[in-house]
């Protein structure tokens, strides 16, 4: 592909990002965008964010990616979202093509929040905007420290680190918190939250950070 091509595409990119981003905020929807590297515990996170949020009487949307199957959407109706399931195949990343033809699945005006679910890992090329009102990158403990410092390229462009599995700290000898500065050195505008998605612990936190309150329906 040559650089006008290139520009093109990322063109298009942009307007279809635009135009979901104004279609989601017509209807009142809230969305994010959730990445993170295979086994960082995106699927278990949103699920617990959809618990609370569905608590607290609000209707919750999902978009599930995956290279191939559908069983992270299934978890995601079993906890009472409205899903859609897509296959990102070779692409190995939602973009903001595919994301309009997905919103187009969903009954927005029945929806308050709506996920993201996506595929990046931490190397995985992040290029355009999906339009979405927030991202956020969710990253293991055992990941380690540094890798924060030797991949910053999404976490620059992130609202929100969520560090997971926390209850390793421990076993792995490796501080949280060092992470959590990493973070805020590369990104000071950013916020990370700690928690263990497995156990629950740090949902709420994580909820406040993202601006939800039970008496206030988005």
């Amino acid at each position: 592909m040559d650089v006008t091509d290139r520009e093109e595409l990322l063109l298009r990119q942009l307007r279809f990002a635009d135009a979901n981003f104004h279609l989601l905020k017509e209807n009142g929807v809230r969305s994010i965008n959730v990445m993170g590297p295979v086994g960082c515990g995106k699927t278990t996170t949103i699920e617990k964010l959809i618990e609370h949020l569905i608590s607290c009487g609000l209707a919750v949307g999902t978009i599930a990616t995956a290279a191939a199957g559908d069983t992270d959407h299934q978890r995601f109706l079993t906890c009472g979202a409205r899903s859609v399931n897509v296959q990102t195949e070779e692409n190995g990343y939602l973009d903001a093509i595919s994301l309009s033809d997905a919103l187009s699945s969903l009954n927005l005006r029945t929806i308050d929040v709506l996920f993201i679910e996506n595929v990046p890992g931490i190397i995985s090329p992040v290029d355009y905007p999906l339009g979405t009102s927030q991202e956020i990158v969710v990253l293991p403990l055992t990941a380690g420290s540094g890798i924060v410092r030797s991949y910053p390229r999404i976490f620059t462009q992130t609202d929100l680190l969520v560090i997971n599995k926390i209850d390793l700290a421990s076993v792995l000898g490796t501080s949280p918190k060092t992470i959590a500065t990493e973070y805020v050195s590369v990104n000071p505008q950013g916020t990370a939250i700690l928690i263990d998605a497995r156990r629950g612990n740090g949902v709420s936190k994580l909820l406040e950070t993202l601006g939800f309150d039970c008496n206030k329906k988005w």
